[in-house]
Protein backbone atom coordinates (compact mmCIF):
# COMPACT_ATOMS: atom_id res chain seq x y z
CA UNK A 1 0.00 0.00 0.00
CA UNK A 2 2.85 2.34 0.90
CA UNK A 3 6.20 1.57 0.02
CA UNK A 4 7.72 4.38 1.50
CA UNK A 5 8.58 4.55 5.38
CA UNK A 6 10.39 7.49 4.90
CA UNK A 7 8.05 10.28 3.49
CA UNK A 8 5.72 12.55 5.45
CA UNK A 9 2.04 11.08 4.93
CA UNK A 10 -1.54 12.18 6.04
CA UNK A 11 -4.65 10.40 5.46
CA UNK A 12 -8.12 9.42 6.98
CA UNK A 13 -9.59 6.54 8.48
CA UNK A 14 -12.82 5.61 10.08
CA UNK A 15 -12.33 4.61 13.97
CA UNK A 16 -15.95 4.33 16.17
CA UNK A 17 -16.07 7.72 17.32
CA UNK A 18 -15.81 9.03 13.69
CA UNK A 19 -13.28 9.93 10.71
CA UNK A 20 -9.71 9.99 12.40
CA UNK A 21 -6.76 12.00 10.47
CA UNK A 22 -3.90 9.56 10.48
CA UNK A 23 0.05 9.25 9.46
CA UNK A 24 2.43 6.54 9.15
CA UNK A 25 5.43 5.98 11.22
CA UNK A 26 7.34 2.96 11.29
CA UNK A 27 4.69 0.63 9.54
CA UNK A 28 2.33 1.58 12.17
CA UNK A 29 -1.07 4.31 11.47
CA UNK A 30 -1.45 6.60 14.12
CA UNK A 31 -4.29 9.27 14.73
CA UNK A 32 -3.06 12.73 15.26
CA UNK A 33 -6.91 14.16 15.13
CA UNK A 34 -7.01 17.10 17.60
CA UNK A 35 -8.81 19.83 17.98
CA UNK A 36 -5.79 22.63 16.83
CA UNK A 37 -6.50 20.63 12.99
CA UNK A 38 -9.52 18.09 12.72
CA UNK A 39 -9.05 17.65 9.30
CA UNK A 40 -6.86 17.18 6.72
CA UNK A 41 -8.29 20.87 5.41
CA UNK A 42 -6.54 22.45 8.14
CA UNK A 43 -3.15 20.90 7.92
CA UNK A 44 -2.89 21.54 4.07
CA UNK A 45 -3.43 25.22 5.15
CA UNK A 46 -0.64 25.38 7.40
CA UNK A 47 2.95 26.93 6.91
CA UNK A 48 4.68 23.88 6.99
CA UNK A 49 2.19 20.72 6.92
CA UNK A 50 4.62 18.26 6.99
CA UNK A 51 6.36 19.90 9.87
CA UNK A 52 2.91 19.88 11.78
CA UNK A 53 2.32 15.71 10.95
CA UNK A 54 5.92 14.84 11.86
CA UNK A 55 6.10 16.28 15.18
CA UNK A 56 1.80 15.59 16.01
CA UNK A 57 0.64 13.34 19.02
CA UNK A 58 -0.60 10.29 17.80
CA UNK A 59 -2.24 7.27 18.87
CA UNK A 60 -1.72 4.22 17.82
CA UNK A 61 -4.57 2.63 16.23
CA UNK A 62 -2.71 -0.28 14.22
CA UNK A 63 -0.38 -2.02 11.40
CA UNK A 64 -0.54 -0.52 7.94
CA UNK A 65 -1.45 -3.75 6.69
CA UNK A 66 -4.19 -4.54 9.64
CA UNK A 67 -6.39 -1.44 8.45
CA UNK A 68 -5.56 -1.57 5.08
CA UNK A 69 -7.19 -5.05 5.43
CA UNK A 70 -10.26 -3.77 6.66
CA UNK A 71 -13.12 -3.57 4.16
CA UNK A 72 -14.73 -0.11 3.65
CA UNK A 73 -17.38 0.34 5.21
CA UNK A 74 -17.30 -1.97 7.70
CA UNK A 75 -18.07 -0.66 11.30
CA UNK A 76 -16.63 -3.15 13.20
CA UNK A 77 -12.97 -2.17 12.00
CA UNK A 78 -11.11 0.54 11.51
CA UNK A 79 -10.96 1.31 7.63
CA UNK A 80 -9.05 3.75 5.54
CA UNK A 81 -11.36 6.78 3.62
CA UNK A 82 -9.97 9.10 0.92
CA UNK A 83 -7.02 10.88 2.36
CA UNK A 84 -9.33 14.26 1.88
CA UNK A 85 -12.34 16.06 3.14
CA UNK A 86 -13.48 19.52 2.76
CA UNK A 87 -11.39 19.77 -0.45
CA UNK A 88 -13.31 20.73 -4.16
CA UNK A 89 -12.44 17.67 -6.81
CA UNK A 90 -10.91 18.93 -9.73
CA UNK A 91 -9.58 17.25 -12.67
CA UNK A 92 -7.71 17.96 -15.52
CA UNK A 93 -8.33 16.22 -19.15
CA UNK A 94 -6.22 16.24 -22.11
CA UNK A 95 -2.83 16.83 -20.61
CA UNK A 96 -0.52 14.33 -22.79
CA UNK A 97 -0.82 16.25 -26.17
CA UNK A 98 1.61 14.03 -27.91
CA UNK A 99 -0.11 10.43 -27.66
CA UNK A 100 -3.63 12.60 -27.78
CA UNK A 101 -2.42 14.22 -31.52
CA UNK A 102 -0.66 10.74 -32.27
CA UNK A 103 -3.92 8.65 -31.47
CA UNK A 104 -5.84 11.54 -33.61
CA UNK A 105 -3.46 10.84 -36.52
CA UNK A 106 -3.80 7.00 -36.35
CA UNK A 107 -7.56 7.30 -36.29
CA UNK A 108 -7.32 9.66 -39.82
CA UNK A 109 -4.85 6.95 -40.99
CA UNK A 110 -8.08 3.98 -40.76
CA UNK A 111 -5.05 1.61 -38.25
CA UNK A 112 -2.62 1.76 -41.44
CA UNK A 113 1.26 2.75 -40.22
CA UNK A 114 2.00 3.75 -43.69
CA UNK A 115 -0.96 6.24 -43.81
CA UNK A 116 0.29 7.01 -40.44
CA UNK A 117 3.43 7.98 -41.15
CA UNK A 118 2.42 9.84 -44.35
CA UNK A 119 0.24 12.08 -42.38
CA UNK A 120 3.00 12.17 -39.93
CA UNK A 121 5.43 13.10 -42.56
CA UNK A 122 3.43 16.10 -44.38
CA UNK A 123 2.92 17.71 -40.62
CA UNK A 124 6.16 17.22 -39.82
CA UNK A 125 7.24 19.25 -42.72
CA UNK A 126 5.35 21.99 -41.43
CA UNK A 127 6.11 21.96 -37.79
CA UNK A 128 9.09 20.13 -37.51
CA UNK A 129 9.82 18.09 -34.58
CA UNK A 130 7.83 19.33 -32.18
CA UNK A 131 5.21 16.32 -32.47
CA UNK A 132 7.38 14.64 -30.24
CA UNK A 133 7.30 17.64 -27.21
CA UNK A 134 4.37 19.92 -27.43
CA UNK A 135 4.18 22.14 -24.80
CA UNK A 136 0.67 23.33 -24.84
CA UNK A 137 -0.38 26.93 -25.25
CA UNK A 138 3.28 27.36 -27.10
CA UNK A 139 3.57 29.20 -30.20
CA UNK A 140 4.82 25.74 -31.29
CA UNK A 141 1.74 24.46 -30.61
CA UNK A 142 -0.23 26.96 -32.62
CA UNK A 143 1.59 26.05 -35.45
CA UNK A 144 0.93 22.13 -34.66
CA UNK A 145 -2.98 23.18 -34.34
CA UNK A 146 -2.54 24.78 -38.10
CA UNK A 147 -1.13 22.02 -39.59
CA UNK A 148 -3.63 19.96 -38.24
CA UNK A 149 -6.32 21.77 -39.19
CA UNK A 150 -5.32 21.66 -42.42
CA UNK A 151 -5.32 17.83 -42.49
CA UNK A 152 -8.86 17.88 -41.16
CA UNK A 153 -7.17 16.47 -37.80
CA UNK A 154 -8.91 19.16 -35.35
CA UNK A 155 -11.41 18.63 -32.56
CA UNK A 156 -12.33 20.40 -29.34
CA UNK A 157 -10.31 17.73 -27.65
CA UNK A 158 -7.32 18.97 -29.19
CA UNK A 159 -8.27 22.53 -28.51
CA UNK A 160 -7.79 21.90 -24.96
CA UNK A 161 -4.46 19.32 -25.44
CA UNK A 162 -2.29 22.09 -26.87
CA UNK A 163 -4.59 25.14 -27.04
CA UNK A 164 -3.63 28.27 -24.48
CA UNK A 165 -6.80 26.67 -21.97
CA UNK A 166 -6.47 23.69 -19.74
CA UNK A 167 -9.69 21.32 -19.50
CA UNK A 168 -10.60 21.47 -16.07
CA UNK A 169 -13.58 20.14 -14.36
CA UNK A 170 -15.29 18.83 -11.90
CA UNK A 171 -14.45 15.10 -11.08
CA UNK A 172 -16.67 14.65 -7.77
CA UNK A 173 -18.48 16.41 -4.53
CA UNK A 174 -16.70 16.95 -1.44
CA UNK A 175 -16.09 14.04 0.40
CA UNK A 176 -17.60 11.99 -2.00
CA UNK A 177 -14.56 10.41 -3.27
CA UNK A 178 -13.28 6.46 -1.90
CA UNK A 179 -10.41 5.51 -0.69
CA UNK A 180 -8.35 2.08 -0.99
CA UNK A 181 -9.74 -0.83 -0.75
CA UNK A 182 -13.03 0.56 -1.47
CA UNK A 183 -15.41 -0.42 -4.93
CA UNK A 184 -15.29 1.82 -7.66
CA UNK A 185 -18.78 2.96 -9.47
CA UNK A 186 -19.43 2.77 -13.43
CA UNK A 187 -23.21 4.15 -14.26
CA UNK A 188 -25.39 1.63 -15.16
CA UNK A 189 -25.94 3.15 -18.93
CA UNK A 190 -22.74 2.90 -19.65
CA UNK A 191 -20.88 -0.48 -22.19
CA UNK A 192 -17.35 1.38 -23.01
CA UNK A 193 -15.63 2.56 -20.19
CA UNK A 194 -11.89 2.62 -18.63
CA UNK A 195 -9.83 3.18 -15.04
CA UNK A 196 -7.43 6.34 -15.47
CA UNK A 197 -4.18 6.28 -13.51
CA UNK A 198 -3.77 9.74 -11.99
CA UNK A 199 -1.35 11.73 -10.01
CA UNK A 200 -3.75 13.95 -7.96
CA UNK A 201 -1.85 17.13 -6.38
CA UNK A 202 -3.25 18.21 -2.76
CA UNK A 203 -4.03 22.41 -2.96
CA UNK A 204 -4.43 24.80 -0.14
CA UNK A 205 -6.86 27.53 -0.90
CA UNK A 206 -4.04 30.06 -1.47
CA UNK A 207 -2.66 27.86 -4.64
CA UNK A 208 0.30 26.63 -2.76
CA UNK A 209 0.81 22.57 -4.04
CA UNK A 210 1.24 21.02 -0.51
CA UNK A 211 1.82 17.34 -1.28
CA UNK A 212 0.30 14.46 -4.05
CA UNK A 213 -1.19 10.91 -4.19
CA UNK A 214 -3.16 9.07 -6.60
CA UNK A 215 -6.52 8.56 -8.51
CA UNK A 216 -8.45 6.73 -10.47
CA UNK A 217 -10.34 9.02 -12.40
CA UNK A 218 -13.04 6.52 -13.55
CA UNK A 219 -14.10 7.50 -17.33
CA UNK A 220 -17.24 6.52 -19.51
CA UNK A 221 -16.04 6.33 -22.67
CA UNK A 222 -19.66 5.85 -24.46
CA UNK A 223 -21.35 8.18 -22.68
CA UNK A 224 -18.59 11.23 -23.19
CA UNK A 225 -17.88 10.16 -26.52
CA UNK A 226 -21.92 11.20 -27.12
CA UNK A 227 -21.56 14.84 -26.68
CA UNK A 228 -18.88 16.67 -24.69
CA UNK A 229 -21.93 18.18 -23.01
CA UNK A 230 -22.42 14.82 -20.90
CA UNK A 231 -19.02 15.18 -19.17
CA UNK A 232 -20.75 15.58 -16.05
CA UNK A 233 -22.49 12.26 -16.50
CA UNK A 234 -19.29 10.61 -17.55
CA UNK A 235 -17.43 12.26 -14.83
CA UNK A 236 -18.84 12.51 -11.74
CA UNK A 237 -20.98 9.29 -10.25
CA UNK A 238 -21.18 7.49 -7.58
CA UNK A 239 -17.69 6.19 -6.28
CA UNK A 240 -16.62 7.12 -9.62
CA UNK A 241 -13.51 9.19 -7.83
CA UNK A 242 -11.04 7.19 -6.18
CA UNK A 243 -7.98 8.52 -4.41
CA UNK A 244 -5.59 7.24 -1.90
CA UNK A 245 -4.21 5.72 -0.13
CA UNK A 246 -2.68 8.87 1.44
CA UNK A 247 -1.31 12.19 0.59
CA UNK A 248 2.72 12.53 0.52
CA UNK A 249 3.19 15.69 1.79
CA UNK A 250 6.42 17.89 0.38
CA UNK A 251 9.34 17.71 2.38
CA UNK A 252 12.76 17.62 1.84
CA UNK A 253 12.74 13.96 0.92
CA UNK A 254 9.62 14.51 -1.66
CA UNK A 255 9.13 17.45 -3.70
CA UNK A 256 7.05 18.32 -6.72
CA UNK A 257 10.23 17.74 -9.19
CA UNK A 258 9.16 13.59 -7.75
CA UNK A 259 6.08 14.17 -9.16
CA UNK A 260 7.04 15.62 -12.64
CA UNK A 261 9.23 12.38 -13.05
CA UNK A 262 6.69 9.89 -11.54
CA UNK A 263 6.11 6.80 -13.52
CA UNK A 264 2.68 5.21 -12.86
CA UNK A 265 1.65 1.56 -13.60
CA UNK A 266 -1.56 0.17 -13.83
CA UNK A 267 -2.76 -3.58 -13.70
CA UNK A 268 -6.76 -4.82 -14.09
CA UNK A 269 -7.04 -8.40 -13.19
CA UNK A 270 -10.64 -9.61 -14.03
CA UNK A 271 -12.71 -12.18 -12.42
CA UNK A 272 -12.32 -14.16 -15.83
CA UNK A 273 -8.90 -14.71 -15.63
CA UNK A 274 -7.95 -11.31 -18.12
CA UNK A 275 -4.81 -8.92 -17.22
CA UNK A 276 -4.01 -5.69 -18.69
CA UNK A 277 -0.95 -3.20 -17.82
CA UNK A 278 -0.74 0.37 -18.86
CA UNK A 279 1.49 2.98 -18.09
CA UNK A 280 1.65 6.75 -17.39
CA UNK A 281 4.71 8.96 -17.39
CA UNK A 282 4.82 12.30 -16.02
CA UNK A 283 7.38 13.41 -17.83
CA UNK A 284 5.33 13.41 -20.69
CA UNK A 285 2.56 15.98 -19.60
CA UNK A 286 2.28 18.80 -21.96
CA UNK A 287 1.45 21.01 -19.20
CA UNK A 288 3.45 21.50 -16.10
CA UNK A 289 1.66 20.90 -12.64
CA UNK A 290 2.40 23.89 -11.61
CA UNK A 291 0.57 25.54 -14.94
CA UNK A 292 -2.26 23.31 -14.64
CA UNK A 293 -2.72 24.87 -10.60
CA UNK A 294 -2.70 27.86 -11.99
CA UNK A 295 -5.67 27.79 -14.69
CA UNK A 296 -7.97 26.01 -11.93
CA UNK A 297 -7.55 28.73 -8.76
CA UNK A 298 -6.54 32.21 -8.77
CA UNK A 299 -8.38 35.21 -9.18
CA UNK A 300 -10.46 33.98 -11.21
CA UNK A 301 -11.64 31.48 -8.80
CA UNK A 302 -11.31 30.65 -5.04
CA UNK A 303 -11.42 27.44 -3.12
CA UNK A 304 -11.10 28.46 1.01
CA UNK A 305 -10.99 24.99 1.85
CA UNK A 306 -8.71 24.31 -0.98
CA UNK A 307 -8.66 20.96 -3.65
CA UNK A 308 -7.80 18.26 -5.06
CA UNK A 309 -6.41 18.26 -8.41
CA UNK A 310 -6.26 14.93 -10.77
CA UNK A 311 -3.34 15.62 -13.41
CA UNK A 312 -4.49 13.75 -16.65
CA UNK A 313 -3.33 10.52 -17.66
CA UNK A 314 -1.19 8.86 -20.52
CA UNK A 315 -2.79 5.74 -20.41
CA UNK A 316 -5.74 5.07 -22.67
CA UNK A 317 -6.55 1.42 -23.25
CA UNK A 318 -7.13 -0.15 -26.34
CA UNK A 319 -6.35 -3.76 -26.97
CA UNK A 320 -8.97 -5.61 -27.55
CA UNK A 321 -10.68 -7.50 -24.25
CA UNK A 322 -13.70 -9.88 -25.77
CA UNK A 323 -14.77 -8.71 -28.99
CA UNK A 324 -12.18 -7.88 -32.02
CA UNK A 325 -11.98 -4.17 -32.92
CA UNK A 326 -14.02 -3.44 -29.65
CA UNK A 327 -11.24 -2.49 -27.30
CA UNK A 328 -11.49 -2.68 -23.44
CA UNK A 329 -14.11 -2.21 -20.86
CA UNK A 330 -14.12 -2.82 -17.49
CA UNK A 331 -16.04 -6.07 -16.35
CA UNK A 332 -17.84 -6.19 -12.80
CA UNK A 333 -15.46 -6.95 -9.98
CA UNK A 334 -12.46 -6.32 -12.31
CA UNK A 335 -9.89 -5.20 -9.39
CA UNK A 336 -7.80 -2.20 -10.29
CA UNK A 337 -4.60 -1.55 -9.09
CA UNK A 338 -2.71 1.94 -9.93
CA UNK A 339 0.78 2.48 -8.59
CA UNK A 340 4.14 5.07 -8.45
CA UNK A 341 7.18 4.74 -6.19
CA UNK A 342 6.87 6.72 -3.37
CA UNK A 343 3.54 6.98 -3.55
CA UNK A 344 2.10 2.99 -3.01
CA UNK A 345 -0.79 1.33 -4.65
CA UNK A 346 -4.29 2.23 -4.69
CA UNK A 347 -6.51 -0.60 -5.58
CA UNK A 348 -10.26 -0.55 -6.27
CA UNK A 349 -12.68 -3.28 -7.46
CA UNK A 350 -15.30 -2.37 -9.97
CA UNK A 351 -18.65 -2.32 -9.68
CA UNK A 352 -21.78 -0.47 -10.74
CA UNK A 353 -22.34 3.05 -9.22
CA UNK A 354 -25.83 1.73 -8.07
CA UNK A 355 -24.06 -1.33 -5.82
CA UNK A 356 -21.56 0.65 -4.69
CA UNK A 357 -21.92 1.89 -0.87
CA UNK A 358 -24.55 4.78 -0.93
CA UNK A 359 -22.45 8.11 -0.19
CA UNK A 360 -24.44 9.38 2.68
CA UNK A 361 -21.99 11.05 4.68
CA UNK A 362 -21.99 14.67 3.75
CA UNK A 363 -20.39 17.90 5.46
CA UNK A 364 -23.40 18.26 7.62
CA UNK A 365 -22.85 15.15 9.19
CA UNK A 366 -19.35 15.68 9.35
CA UNK A 367 -19.28 19.40 10.96
CA UNK A 368 -22.11 17.68 13.54
CA UNK A 369 -19.64 14.80 14.26
CA UNK A 370 -16.38 17.16 14.85
CA UNK A 371 -18.72 18.81 17.33
CA UNK A 372 -19.89 15.92 19.01
CA UNK A 373 -16.45 14.80 19.57
CA UNK A 374 -15.51 18.69 20.80
CA UNK A 375 -13.02 18.73 18.08
CA UNK A 376 -14.53 22.18 16.59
Amino acid sequence: MIDDNKGTYIGRVMVPEGPAIVTLRDGGIYDITAKAAPLVRDICEMADPAAYVRNAEGRHLGTLEEIAAARPGDSDRIHFLSPCDLQAIKACGVTFARSMVERVIEEKADGDPKKAESIRARIGEKIGDSLRNIEAGSPEAAAVKQALIAEGLWSQYLEVGIGPDAEVFSKAQVLSSVGPGADVGLHPVSKWNNPEPEIVLAVSSTGSIVGATLGNDVNLRDVEGRSALLLGKAKDNNASAAIGPMIRLFDDGFTLDDVRKAELTLTVEGEDGYTMTGHSSMSEISRDPVHLVSQTIGRHHQYPDGLMLYLGTLFAPTADRDVPGEGFTHKDGDRVTIAAPGLGSLVNTVRLSTECQPWTFGIRALISNLSERGLI
